[in-house]
């Protein structure tokens, strides 16, 4: 067997995108996916291995094993836990930042104190770690505050409150209650901005960096954007706000200070910088960092990757990303995620999924996340975030339309999808 061979940490609708555009590069043989879902376990070129992902010793055990040559590291919790390190001491290449840089998402209020240490546009906020704190410190906003909790929540960890009862509501469970565990045992309250959310994510090798295509992520639940936060339930490219001016002023007053102060501080970035903008009437501020690939942000910008994108992780993980500039599709791109009955609260039972061929030969591209396979064969939910049904055509109108269309003709019980991706939000029309 000729050709790389790639280990693609993690079981999601993110690393299911990352493995399908990793298998079709002429440079790799193949891509195990550990542990991967029923989308990874038929991919062509990709095959599934029982590993946790947040177990570093096993992830280790198993590049060693498998002597693969690169390890791309898909989930935030094992680069929390210096899964990057671990693998580099047994000099592995490793696409992903260290523990030390990897702080940037894994403690809100680290990142808030970076943002402003170095004078990088967010919103204000206040960090407590007891409830009283944190409901003396609503006084000191004029509206109601979002309150996070510090540590990492498996994106579910942000409550956008209405109210200051909201808010305290809030406080207390998180603080009191012990609603996100050990990763709440800090809280932001943080000033809630105003404006358009855009993600924009960058490949960085340290030094340098190259920007990908912006996405609008939705975050809210339900149609018309309203219902609880979620991890994303649908994304597009292009953003009609991120023009080549917002562009320009993000990579100058967020990315290129970032890299440059953190390898200042002694940890050099690599990997991929997840940058959450809210674009302001103030111009753009960042509401967080998240240290690899969005969700369903992947899902929408790598199909759009014409470049090998294993050159890419190489270069990043290696830092000899100069002169290497990625060659991206002018294509629209849209993305709609379908989600299990219990989501983002509660778990379901798993149930049958039907009309994912029928989908594909429709023009879209169904990328699994809580997926698995059934004793014979079948394709059954594993709850959460379910599918994301991804259509790229020329226009983002008729991208849309294939995307909503293929989201039509899957069904599994309880499904639940937003209906206005890409459409009133883009103010693009049915």
């Amino acid at each position: 067997m000729t050709g790389s061979t790639v280990l693609m940490i993690g079981g999601g609708g993110r690393e299911h995108a990352l493995a399908w555009r990793l298998a079709r590069s002429e440079r790799v043989a193949e891509v195990l996916v550990a542990p991967g879902n029923a989308g990874t376990a038929v991919e062509p070129g990709c095959h599934n291995i029982e590993v946790d992902p947040t177990d570093v010793v096993a992830i280790v055990d198993t590049a060693r094993t498998h002597r693969v040559d690169l390890v791309v590291v898909g989930p935030e919790v094992p680069l929390v836990a210096g899964v990057v390190d671990a693998l580099a001491e047994k000099d592995i290449a490793a696409f992903g930042p260290t523990a030390a840089a990897a702080r940037l998402e894994g403690s809100k209020s680290h990142c808030k104190k970076f943002l402003l240490r170095h004078g990088i546009p967010t919103g204000r906020a206040s960090t407590h770690t007891d409830a009283d704190s944190a409901l003396a410190g609503l006084a000191d906003f004029t509206e109601p505050p979002v309150v996070k909790a510090s540590g990492l929540a498996a994106g579910k960890g942000v409550i956008v409150a209405e109210s200051f009862d909201d808010a305290a509501g809030a406080i207390r469970s998180i603080l009191l209650d012990g609603r996100f565990g050990s990763a709440g045992s800090e809280v932001l309250l943080e000033e809630r901005l105003r404006g358009t959310e855009v993600s924009i994510l960058a490949f960085c090798d340290g030094e340098r960096y190259s920007l990908m295509p912006a996405a609008q992520d939705h975050k809210r639940l339900l149609t018309g954007n309203v219902g609880p936060n979620t991890g994303g339930m649908g994304a597009f490219v292009p953003s009609p706000v991120a023009d080549d001016r917002l562009m320009s002023r993000v990579e100058r007053e967020v990315i290129a200070p970032t890299l440059g102060a953190m390898a200042a501080e002694g940890r050099p970035y690599r990997g991929v910088l997840y940058v959450g903008l809210m674009v302001t009437a103030d111009g753009p501020k960042v509401i967080e960092f998240n240290c690899r690939f969005g969700d369903p942000e992947t899902q929408v910008v790598i199909p759009l990757l014409e470049s090998d994108p294993l050159v890419l992780f190489e270069a990043c993980a290696s830092g000899s990303l100069a002169g290497i500039e990625p060659i991206w599709s002018t294509d629209a791109a849209v993305t709609v995620v379908m989600a299990s009955a219990g989501y983002p609260v509660s778990g379901v039972e798993p149930v049958p999924i039907s009309g994912l061929d029928d989908a594909r030969e429709a023009g879209c591209t169904v990328f699994h996340a809580g997926t698995r396979l059934g004793p014979d064969g079948s394709v059954l939910t594993a709850g959460g975030r379910v599918l994301a049904v991804t259509a790229v055509a020329t226009e983002l109108a008729e991208a849309a339309r294939r995307a909503h269309g293929g989201v039509a003709l899957i069904q599994f019980e309880g499904s639940q999808h937003r209906a206005d991706i890409a459409l009133a939000t883009a103010e693009v029309r049915p």
